[in-house]
C-alpha cells in the first residue's frame, strides 16, 4: 500500500512538473480578423499575374479540326500516343512524362509550331491568348487558346501543421487560403505578425501581416504572387516551452529513475 501511495505521489509530482511547462496562451492571440469599427471592408484588388521572363507556360489550342490542331499540340499529342500504348499487365512499365510547357527566354518570348516566336512578356494570361489566336486564324478554323502559368508556386514555412512548397493551377490564391493548404497556423504560431518575402523590381521586400485583424482584407499582400515565400514566427510561448523542456528533461529523467527504485525495492 505504501509503495503504491509513493508512486502515485511521484507521478502527481511529475503531472505537475510537466504543467508548469506549458505557458498560457490568451485566446485573443488566437483569434483571425477580429472585430473593429465597421463590419464591412473593401478588398484588396485581385492579382493578375502578368508573364516574365522565365515562367513556362502551357499553351492548349483546340478547333473544328481535331488532325491540324494536334499539330499545335505536340507535348499532349506524344502524352497521349504513350497512354494509348501502354501495357495493362503488372509488368514494369517506363513512367508517361510530364507534359512540358513553352518557357519565356529573356527576350520575354515563346516558341510557337509553325507560327514561331511571340512575344508575351507583360502580357496576362488572357492577352498571350488571345495574341495567339490571332496568328492561328491563317491555319485553323475557329481555334480556341488557353495559356496558363506552369510555374506559380508559393512557400509557407514556420509554425504551421504542413510546411512545403504548393503549386497553384489556378494562378490566384489569398494568404488565408495558403496558410490552409499549410494545415493552418499552429497554437504556437504568431498570427499578428506573418511575414511575406516577395520579388519586386530585382528585389527582395519584406513584409508584415496581421492576421488577427479584418485591415489583412485589404492589405496589398492579401492576395500572393509567384515565388512568394509566407513565414510564420513562433510566439513567446513556443520559445518559452522550448527552453523549459531542456531545463526540466533532466528533473524528469531523475524522478522517473526515482520512482523505478522505489518499485524495485518492494
Amino acid at each position: 500500500m505504501k509503495v503504491r501511495l509513493r508512486l502515485a505521489q511521484g507521478f502527481v509530482w511529475i503531472v505537475g512538473l510537466c504543467a508548469c511547462l506549458s505557458s498560457c496562451i490568451s485566446s485573443k492571440e488566437l483569434v483571425l480578423y477580429q472585430k473593429t469599427d465597421s463590419d464591412t471592408l473593401a478588398l484588396a484588388p485581385r492579382y493578375i499575374p502578368t508573364i516574365k521572363a522565365g515562367d513556362v507556360l502551357s499553351v492548349q489550342v483546340s478547333s473544328l479540326s481535331p488532325e491540324a490542331t494536334a499539330f499545335f499540340n505536340p507535348y499532349a499529342t506524344i502524352a497521349m500516343a504513350e497512354r494509348a500504348g501502354a501495357p495493362t499487365t503488372n509488368t514494369p512499365t517506363t513512367p508517361i512524362p510530364y507534359t512540358p510547357g513553352y518557357l519565356v527566354n529573356e527576350e520575354g518570348q515563346i516558341e510557337l509550331p509553325l507560327i514561331g516566336k511571340q512575344m508575351v512578356q507583360g502580357l496576362t494570361n488572357t492577352q498571350a491568348a488571345a495574341q495567339i489566336r490571332q496568328k492561328l486564324l491563317d491555319y485553323l478554323k475557329e481555334p480556341t487558346v488557353n495559356v496558363r502559368n506552369l510555374n506559380f508556386q508559393i512557400s509557407v514555412s514556420g509554425e504551421v501543421a504542413r510546411p512545403s512548397l504548393f503549386s497553384i493551377p489556378n494562378e490566384q490564391i489569398s494568404l488565408p487560403a495558403a496558410l490552409g493548404l499549410a494545415g493552418d497556423v499552429t497554437i504556437y504560431g504568431r498570427r499578428d505578425n506573418v511575414l511575406i518575402i516577395r520579388e519586386e523590381n530585382g528585389q527582395r521586400t519584406f513584409n508584415r501581416v496581421d492576421l488577427t485583424k479584418r485591415d489583412v482584407f485589404k492589405s496589398p499582400y492579401y492576395y500572393l504572387r509567384p515565388n512568394d515565400i509566407i513565414y510564420v514566427e513562433p510566439g513567446k510561448s513556443r520559445i518559452a516551452n522550448a527552453d523549459r523542456t531542456y531545463q526540466t528533461l533532466p528533473i524528469i529523467l531523475s524522478a522517473l529513475s526515482f520512482i523505478a527504485i522505489i518499485a524495485s525495492r518492494f
